[in-house]
């Protein structure tokens, strides 16, 4: 149980890690201030949440390890995010629709996850649903707004849209260890996330007079650590500071 338990915390915090990694890198480089100051604020809301998620894995390895060597510490094969999360910036565009892919499945996920049975997840699922709700209006405002924009902004989205929405899929593909805990209530079911999370991308995406290209090639592999090249040097940025002065601490 306790192996379970902790793989399926890794798989859930680790897409937090690595989106709020790379939101991290807009700090300074936003559009316009007010929107900088609303990306680095949803990053560090992720990585409060990651904090909580990661402190929790660390007491159910009960290995001694902390929270820092779990988010800092292990070589890439073993971080389990979705592909999407660890696409680049590019541009505004590829990083608005990267965001309202994640921000539609996430807010889903975290309102079944309060059903779970384990109360520590439920608590965390609970506080940071409010959080996440936020995330989901501004990069769905952003969305309308550019897709129903101007000719130029219609098509940077349209054009980031056909690009991102490939990896949307792999959010909702559940892997041993969510089939195992949602049999005992403590995972919720993606597909019932997934009927929802098409929905509201629709919706969305209707409003915005932008559509989901009819030919679609999921791409997978990062919830079972098989990433794509961006990774690498995610976590090369990531992990300078703990793996060139071990034990180092504020």
């Amino acid at each position: 149980m306790n192996s379970s338990l902790y793989k399926y915390i890794l798989g859930v915090a680790d897409n937090c890690l690595i989106l709020g990694q790379r939101l991290g890198e807009l700090c300074g480089h936003g559009p316009s201030l007010e929107t900088d100051i609303a990306c680095t604020n949803i990053s560090l809301d992720l990585f409060g949440q990651v904090r909580s998620y990661y402190q929790y894995a660390a007491k159910v390895a009960g290995d001694k390890r902390t929270e820092d060597d779990i988010a800092m510490m292990r070589p890439e094969r073993e971080y389990v995010n979705v592909l999407l999360v660890e696409q680049p910036n590019t541009d505004f565009a590829f990083t608005i629709v990267r965001q309202f892919l994640f921000d539609v499945y996430h807010y889903l996920f975290l309102n079944e996850l309060q059903k779970s049975k384990d109360e520590t997840l439920h608590a965390i699922a609970r506080k940071s649903s409010k959080e996440v709700s936020y995330h989901l209006r501004f990069s769905s405002d952003w969305i309308k707004r550019l897709g129903d924009g101007t000719e130029e902004s219609h098509s940077r989205m349209q054009q980031a849209l056909e690009d991102k929405i490939h990896y949307f899929e792999e959010l909702f593909i559940p892997t041993e260890t969510e089939t195992r805990l949602l049999k005992i209530g403590i995972a919720p079911d993606l597909s019932l996330i997934r009927e929802k999370a098409y929905a509201k991308l629709n919706a969305v995406l209707q409003e915005s007079t932008l559509s989901i290209p009819e030919d679609m090639y999921p791409q997978q592999g990062g919830r079972s650590g098989n990433h794509t090249e961006y990774l690498g040097f995610i976590l090369a940025e990531l992990q300078y500071m703990q793996k060139s002065y071990p034990n180092l601490t504020w």
